[in-house]
């Protein structure tokens, strides 16, 4: 029976691996993500001298968007590997934050950062709102809010759960 028990443990040990697929996944999501970011550069870049200040405005904005879901992408992929498939081997410390995430600050910095996506989004609404009606604005305003609330519901459980647990200190980069 023991022997039965260490072969399973083993296979749900090695079942870990499985998330590779994702991480590559993500990876070349990210890379095609990177093509669509390009278009959208260059289609600032030739419109530049035609666009208004709003329109330049809106622009940059979803220049700035598309950076937070590449950086939240990025971050995804590095943690989640890092936390649950393997640590990265030696990085002679390019990369000093690797493995400092834990799993509860890898949720709160994810919910941050669609909050921050969230709030450009927002923005970019209210810069266009002769196009929304005023029922539109209030449930675009009320949906931000249901995610700075959930966010913040995430930083506190974080924070009193990793209370007494002489937590180490996060140097990720934060977005």
């Amino acid at each position: 029976m023991k022997r039965l028990e260490l072969v399973i443990e083993s296979v749900i040990l090695a079942s870990r691996w499985l998330l590779v697929v994702f991480y590559l996944g993500l990876t070349l999501a990210l890379a095609v993500y990177a093509v669509s970011f390009g278009a959208k550069l260059f289609s600032f870049m030739t419109d530049i001298l035609t666009l208004n200040e709003t329109d330049t405005i809106l622009k940059m904005l979803g220049l700035i968007d598309a950076a937070l879901v590449a950086s939240l992408v990025v971050m995804v992929i590095i943690s989640g590997y890092e936390n649950f498939v393997s640590r990265f081997d030696d990085n002679d410390g390019k990369v000093h934050w690797l493995g400092t995430i834990d799993a509860g600050s890898l949720k709160v910095k994810v919910a941050s950062t669609i909050v921050a996506i969230s709030s450009i989004h927002l923005l970019q609404i209210f810069l266009n709102h002769s196009q929304y009606t005023p029922v539109q604005l209030m449930w675009l305003t009320i949906m931000h809010l249901a995610f700075v609330v959930s966010a913040l519901f995430l930083a506190w459980i974080d924070k009193i759960s990793g209370k007494g647990k002489g937590e180490a200190k996060d140097d990720s980069p934060s977005i």
